[in-house]
């Protein structure tokens, strides 16, 4: 029973985790009304919640192997009460900063299920697996279009400090129904990192998952001040289409998953970066808000796709150390998400447009393209010496006979 419990416990954990990783974007149209943020100064304070969401994602994969999964959810829930409050009470935009940097544990328990789950599973269930876990980046789009209707009603001090109530439900969730039994795996992390560092392909992955999960945090995160300063909507509306943004990326990951336990995942990662590229050329030269919706939601489902995908890669090349692993795909997928909107205010900062930053997102999602099919040619080429070896030796063998 317990087991069986995991993956929807395990996901909504997840929930609650991305729901609190991104208060300060998702209210910060309110935020700014009560304390000073320079303009140029947006962009960090909104991103900062991602440094350390990126950072500690390698530790809490491997204590996840370690101590389970039980009790680093347990662990991370406790230590978010206390930003939430720091941050509800927050009046200058130094206590934002601090407040918001220890968020970050928020979006860092995304590397404890993605290591946890696939013990309770068969190998060829593995990609919709960690696709189903992942839509518990739905947590971000609930915080996104609730937390502004909430804070309409009894100001954004308050709707903050009901993200306290909802912590304090899953730390008794996890503490009744955790797996206490959970298979651990204590090898030693810097033997793991040991075996890993020198793969190339572990840094091809966390390219492509800087991109694709990167982009997701990104947008989440820079939607909704954006459609409000350069679109004129209002708050609540410009936050009901940043969680329609995350609700597909959120819905397609499972999907993603599901295709790549039944076809080649590089292949289908070589359509999504392709239409990643013509997604944020798009962008790049949208002058209205309907281009831009249409370039905004390709890059949602490209977001979906490839998050998907790229967690199905990770257990098949990394089998003894998914653990740090995980924690390394993941991490670099949640620097991806720091460092663009920083990026693209800096731009509109010196040329007064975004148009240069997305050509960048659309030449990167290129030379991805050109690397997944670098990664796909290999693995044929391996494949294929493998198979020459097995003819090889039953040739040797009937000769003998």
């Amino acid at each position: 029973m317990i087991k069986k419990m995991q993956l929807p416990l395990q996901t909504l954990n997840l929930t609650v985790g991305f729901m609190v990783w991104v208060i300060i974007s998702s209210l910060m149209p309110f935020i700014k009304e009560d304390i000073a943020i320079p303009a140029d100064r947006l962009a960090i304070v909104t991103a900062i919640p991602v440094v350390l969401g990126s950072i500690l994602r390698i530790p809490l994969g491997y204590y996840a192997n370690i101590i389970g999964a039980r009790l680093v959810f347990l662990i991370s829930f406790v230590l978010l009460l206390f930003p939430v409050y720091y941050i509800s009470v927050a009046q200058s935009m130094t206590a934002l900063i601090i407040g918001g940097l220890f968020l970050g544990v928020g979006g860092a328990v995304f590397s404890v299920g993605v290591t946890s789950l696939p013990k309770y599973y068969p190998a060829e269930k593995h990609g919709f697996v960690n696709g189903m876990y992942g839509m518990g980046n739905i947590g971000t789009a609930i915080s996104t279009f609730a937390a502004p209707v909430l804070a309409t009603q009894i100001g954004w001090q308050a709707a903050i400090k009901w993200y306290l109530v909802l912590l304090g439900i899953f730390i008794i969730l996890n503490f009744v129904f955790g797996d206490r039994r959970e298979i651990k795996v204590k090898t030693p992390i810097i033997e793991q990192i040991k075996g890993i560092y020198k793969n190339e392909k572990l840094w091809l992955v966390s390219l492509f998952y800087f991109i694709t999960f990167g982009s997701f945090v990104a947008f989440t995160v820079y939607l909704p001040n954006f459609l409000v300063t350069n679109f004129g909507l209002d708050k609540v509306d410009a936050g009901m289409r940043t969680a329609g943004f995350i609700a597909i990326a959120t819905f397609f990951r499972p999907v993603g998953g599901w295709l790549a336990d039944r076809f080649k995942p590089l292949l289908l990662l070589i359509g999504t970066f392709a239409i990643y590229t013509v997604a944020a050329i798009l962008l790049a030269f949208s002058p209205s808000l309907g281009p831009y919706t249409v370039g905004c939601l390709a890059i949602a489902f490209c977001a979906g796709l490839g998050n998907g995908i790229i967690f199905k890669l990770v257990p098949f090349y990394f089998q003894k150390q998914a653990g740090i692993a995980n924690g390394i795909v993941s991490m670099m997928g949640g620097l991806g998400g720091f460092f663009p909107p920083i990026m693209l205010a800096a731009i509109h900062g010196v040329t007064g447009q975004y148009s240069i930053g997305f050509m960048l997102l659309s030449q990167v999602a290129m030379v991805s393209m050109v690397l997944v099919f670098w990664l796909y040619y290999q693995d044929k080429m391996q494949a294929d010496a493998v198979g020459g070896k097995k003819v090889s030796k039953a040739q040797s063998k009937t000769m003998r006979k």
